[in-house]
Protein backbone atom coordinates (compact mmCIF):
# COMPACT_ATOMS: atom_id res chain seq x y z
CA UNK A 1 0.00 0.00 0.00
CA UNK A 2 1.42 3.25 -0.46
CA UNK A 3 2.10 5.92 1.81
CA UNK A 4 -0.60 8.94 2.18
CA UNK A 5 1.34 12.11 0.89
CA UNK A 6 1.48 14.55 3.83
CA UNK A 7 2.80 17.99 2.99
CA UNK A 8 6.13 18.86 3.46
CA UNK A 9 7.03 21.36 6.63
CA UNK A 10 8.33 24.95 6.24
CA UNK A 11 11.14 25.28 8.18
CA UNK A 12 12.41 29.04 9.47
CA UNK A 13 14.73 30.57 7.07
CA UNK A 14 17.53 30.22 10.09
CA UNK A 15 16.69 26.64 10.54
CA UNK A 16 18.18 23.78 8.43
CA UNK A 17 15.74 20.94 8.11
CA UNK A 18 15.66 17.84 10.00
CA UNK A 19 18.22 15.42 8.99
CA UNK A 20 15.98 12.46 9.30
CA UNK A 21 12.31 13.02 9.05
CA UNK A 22 9.37 10.17 10.23
CA UNK A 23 5.76 11.66 9.79
CA UNK A 24 3.20 10.02 11.05
CA UNK A 25 3.95 6.26 10.47
CA UNK A 26 1.29 3.44 11.45
CA UNK A 27 3.02 0.10 10.79
CA UNK A 28 0.71 -3.11 11.28
CA UNK A 29 2.00 -7.04 11.65
CA UNK A 30 -1.14 -8.61 9.57
CA UNK A 31 -3.89 -6.95 11.39
CA UNK A 32 -2.44 -6.01 14.35
CA UNK A 33 -1.89 -2.14 14.78
CA UNK A 34 1.63 -1.73 15.93
CA UNK A 35 3.47 1.53 15.50
CA UNK A 36 0.76 4.10 16.00
CA UNK A 37 1.69 7.73 14.12
CA UNK A 38 4.94 7.94 15.29
CA UNK A 39 6.31 11.26 14.38
CA UNK A 40 10.06 12.56 15.31
CA UNK A 41 12.84 14.24 13.27
CA UNK A 42 16.62 14.63 14.28
CA UNK A 43 19.84 16.02 12.81
CA UNK A 44 22.89 14.49 11.66
CA UNK A 45 25.10 13.59 13.89
CA UNK A 46 22.30 12.62 16.66
CA UNK A 47 22.32 9.87 19.02
CA UNK A 48 19.02 8.50 19.96
CA UNK A 49 17.74 6.58 22.82
CA UNK A 50 14.61 4.88 21.77
CA UNK A 51 13.12 3.62 24.98
CA UNK A 52 10.05 2.15 26.68
CA UNK A 53 8.89 -0.88 28.25
CA UNK A 54 8.88 -4.36 26.43
CA UNK A 55 5.88 -4.40 24.20
CA UNK A 56 6.03 -0.60 23.53
CA UNK A 57 6.76 -1.10 20.29
CA UNK A 58 10.54 -0.07 20.01
CA UNK A 59 11.87 -2.94 17.65
CA UNK A 60 8.87 -2.71 15.39
CA UNK A 61 9.44 0.95 15.34
CA UNK A 62 12.86 0.46 14.31
CA UNK A 63 12.44 -2.78 11.54
CA UNK A 64 9.96 -0.18 10.06
CA UNK A 65 12.79 2.94 9.78
CA UNK A 66 14.68 0.15 8.23
CA UNK A 67 12.03 -0.41 5.80
CA UNK A 68 11.63 -4.16 6.70
CA UNK A 69 8.91 -5.98 4.98
CA UNK A 70 7.25 -6.49 8.48
CA UNK A 71 6.08 -4.94 10.24
CA UNK A 72 3.96 -2.99 6.90
CA UNK A 73 4.25 0.52 6.97
CA UNK A 74 0.62 1.24 5.41
CA UNK A 75 0.81 5.36 5.86
CA UNK A 76 3.34 8.18 7.05
CA UNK A 77 6.22 9.20 5.50
CA UNK A 78 10.24 8.67 6.19
CA UNK A 79 12.66 10.92 4.88
CA UNK A 80 16.51 10.76 5.12
CA UNK A 81 18.97 13.37 4.29
CA UNK A 82 16.30 15.25 2.33
CA UNK A 83 15.17 11.54 0.40
CA UNK A 84 12.09 10.26 0.78
CA UNK A 85 12.80 6.55 1.55
CA UNK A 86 8.81 5.24 2.96
CA UNK A 87 8.71 3.52 -0.60
CA UNK A 88 12.09 1.45 -0.35
CA UNK A 89 12.64 -2.24 0.53
CA UNK A 90 14.95 -2.98 3.33
CA UNK A 91 17.86 -3.83 0.62
CA UNK A 92 17.25 -0.07 -1.35
CA UNK A 93 17.24 1.76 1.93
CA UNK A 94 20.40 -0.03 3.31
CA UNK A 95 21.82 1.24 -0.41
CA UNK A 96 20.51 4.69 0.81
CA UNK A 97 22.31 4.64 3.70
CA UNK A 98 19.80 3.04 6.16
CA UNK A 99 21.88 0.62 8.37
CA UNK A 100 20.47 -1.35 11.01
CA UNK A 101 22.21 -3.51 13.62
CA UNK A 102 19.24 -6.53 14.54
CA UNK A 103 19.26 -8.42 17.80
CA UNK A 104 19.60 -11.65 16.45
CA UNK A 105 22.58 -10.16 14.72
CA UNK A 106 22.62 -12.04 11.55
CA UNK A 107 26.01 -13.52 11.28
CA UNK A 108 25.82 -15.86 8.10
CA UNK A 109 27.13 -19.15 9.14
CA UNK A 110 29.71 -21.04 7.34
CA UNK A 111 31.55 -18.03 6.74
CA UNK A 112 34.35 -16.36 8.40
CA UNK A 113 34.72 -12.42 10.07
CA UNK A 114 36.62 -11.41 6.86
CA UNK A 115 33.95 -13.18 4.40
CA UNK A 116 30.68 -12.03 6.54
CA UNK A 117 32.27 -8.40 5.94
CA UNK A 118 33.52 -8.35 2.54
CA UNK A 119 29.64 -10.02 1.72
CA UNK A 120 28.38 -6.58 2.92
CA UNK A 121 30.45 -4.78 0.57
CA UNK A 122 29.17 -6.56 -2.74
CA UNK A 123 26.99 -4.14 -3.32
CA UNK A 124 27.37 -0.35 -3.96
CA UNK A 125 27.71 2.24 -1.95
CA UNK A 126 30.77 0.93 -0.07
CA UNK A 127 31.77 2.59 3.66
CA UNK A 128 34.64 1.37 5.78
CA UNK A 129 37.78 -0.43 4.24
CA UNK A 130 38.61 -3.73 5.90
CA UNK A 131 41.94 -2.13 7.09
CA UNK A 132 40.34 0.52 8.70
CA UNK A 133 37.55 -1.65 10.51
CA UNK A 134 40.11 -4.06 11.82
CA UNK A 135 42.16 -1.07 12.70
CA UNK A 136 39.30 0.05 15.09
CA UNK A 137 37.89 -3.74 15.59
CA UNK A 138 41.28 -5.02 16.14
CA UNK A 139 39.85 -8.46 18.36
CA UNK A 140 37.91 -9.06 14.63
CA UNK A 141 40.92 -8.80 12.58
CA UNK A 142 42.63 -11.42 15.27
CA UNK A 143 39.60 -13.40 14.48
CA UNK A 144 39.64 -12.76 11.05
CA UNK A 145 39.73 -16.71 9.69
CA UNK A 146 37.19 -17.63 11.97
CA UNK A 147 33.94 -18.83 11.32
CA UNK A 148 31.93 -15.84 12.76
CA UNK A 149 28.92 -18.12 14.33
CA UNK A 150 31.74 -19.99 16.64
CA UNK A 151 32.84 -16.24 17.82
CA UNK A 152 31.36 -15.50 21.62
CA UNK A 153 28.72 -13.36 21.82
CA UNK A 154 30.22 -9.42 22.70
CA UNK A 155 32.37 -10.51 19.57
CA UNK A 156 29.58 -11.68 17.40
CA UNK A 157 27.70 -7.90 18.03
CA UNK A 158 31.54 -6.29 17.05
CA UNK A 159 31.30 -8.45 13.91
CA UNK A 160 27.26 -6.86 13.07
CA UNK A 161 28.26 -3.05 13.89
CA UNK A 162 31.90 -3.79 11.69
CA UNK A 163 29.45 -5.16 9.03
CA UNK A 164 27.04 -1.98 8.75
CA UNK A 165 29.89 -0.06 8.97
CA UNK A 166 31.06 -1.61 5.74
CA UNK A 167 28.47 -0.53 4.38
CA UNK A 168 27.49 3.59 3.16
CA UNK A 169 26.16 4.40 6.23
CA UNK A 170 23.65 7.73 6.74
CA UNK A 171 22.10 6.39 9.71
CA UNK A 172 22.70 3.59 11.85
CA UNK A 173 19.78 1.86 13.58
CA UNK A 174 21.19 -0.85 16.99
CA UNK A 175 18.39 -2.85 18.15
CA UNK A 176 19.25 -3.84 21.46
CA UNK A 177 23.04 -3.97 21.07
CA UNK A 178 23.78 -4.94 25.28
CA UNK A 179 21.25 -7.70 24.82
CA UNK A 180 22.62 -10.38 26.69
CA UNK A 181 26.53 -9.84 27.08
CA UNK A 182 28.76 -9.55 29.95
CA UNK A 183 29.05 -6.20 31.78
CA UNK A 184 32.66 -6.30 30.91
CA UNK A 185 31.52 -6.97 26.76
CA UNK A 186 28.91 -4.36 27.58
CA UNK A 187 31.74 -1.92 28.34
CA UNK A 188 33.39 -2.72 24.78
CA UNK A 189 30.57 -2.49 22.97
CA UNK A 190 29.67 0.97 24.70
CA UNK A 191 33.22 2.55 23.98
CA UNK A 192 32.37 1.56 20.35
CA UNK A 193 29.15 3.58 20.27
CA UNK A 194 31.27 6.15 21.82
CA UNK A 195 33.40 6.11 18.95
CA UNK A 196 30.47 6.35 16.40
CA UNK A 197 29.09 9.08 17.94
CA UNK A 198 32.45 11.02 17.95
CA UNK A 199 32.66 10.14 14.35
CA UNK A 200 29.12 11.99 13.51
CA UNK A 201 27.15 8.90 12.70
CA UNK A 202 23.79 9.56 13.64
CA UNK A 203 22.24 6.65 15.58
CA UNK A 204 19.29 5.42 16.74
CA UNK A 205 19.55 2.68 20.01
CA UNK A 206 16.86 0.36 20.93
CA UNK A 207 18.31 -1.14 24.03
CA UNK A 208 16.21 -2.46 27.56
CA UNK A 209 19.39 -0.82 29.49
CA UNK A 210 17.89 2.29 29.46
CA UNK A 211 20.14 4.10 31.68
CA UNK A 212 23.05 2.84 29.49
CA UNK A 213 21.55 4.19 26.25
CA UNK A 214 20.64 7.28 27.68
CA UNK A 215 24.18 7.98 28.87
CA UNK A 216 25.26 7.30 25.26
CA UNK A 217 22.84 9.90 23.86
CA UNK A 218 22.09 13.39 23.46
CA UNK A 219 17.92 12.67 22.22
CA UNK A 220 15.44 10.78 23.56
CA UNK A 221 12.52 9.17 22.26
CA UNK A 222 10.25 6.90 24.83
CA UNK A 223 7.22 5.14 23.52
CA UNK A 224 4.26 3.52 24.95
CA UNK A 225 2.01 1.59 23.35
CA UNK A 226 3.11 2.49 19.60
CA UNK A 227 3.25 5.87 20.60
CA UNK A 228 5.51 8.87 21.08
CA UNK A 229 4.86 9.90 24.81
CA UNK A 230 8.14 11.93 25.03
CA UNK A 231 10.63 13.88 23.06
CA UNK A 232 13.47 15.44 24.84
CA UNK A 233 16.88 15.75 25.93
CA UNK A 234 18.46 12.76 26.82
CA UNK A 235 19.30 13.96 30.16
CA UNK A 236 15.87 15.12 31.16
CA UNK A 237 14.92 11.60 31.39
CA UNK A 238 18.01 10.83 33.48
CA UNK A 239 16.67 13.69 35.77
CA UNK A 240 13.04 12.71 36.28
CA UNK A 241 12.65 9.82 38.07
CA UNK A 242 8.50 9.90 37.82
CA UNK A 243 9.52 9.73 33.97
CA UNK A 244 11.55 6.19 34.26
CA UNK A 245 9.24 5.07 36.66
CA UNK A 246 6.23 5.84 34.73
CA UNK A 247 7.64 4.67 31.43
CA UNK A 248 10.26 2.75 31.88
CA UNK A 249 10.16 1.19 35.05
CA UNK A 250 13.58 2.12 36.32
Amino acid sequence: MNAMTLPEPAFPATTAPPYFDVRDIHAYYGESYIVQGVSFAIQKGDVVALLGRNGAGKTSTLRTLARALDPELKRGEIWLDGEPIHKLKDFQAARHGVQIVQEDRRIVPGLTVEQNLVLAQIAEPKGWPLEKIYERFPRLAERRKQDGVTLSGGEQQMLAVARALARDVKLLLLDEPYEGLAPVIVQEIERIVQEIKMLGITTIIVEQNAVAALELANRALILDMGQIVFDGAAGAVLEDAALRNEYLAI
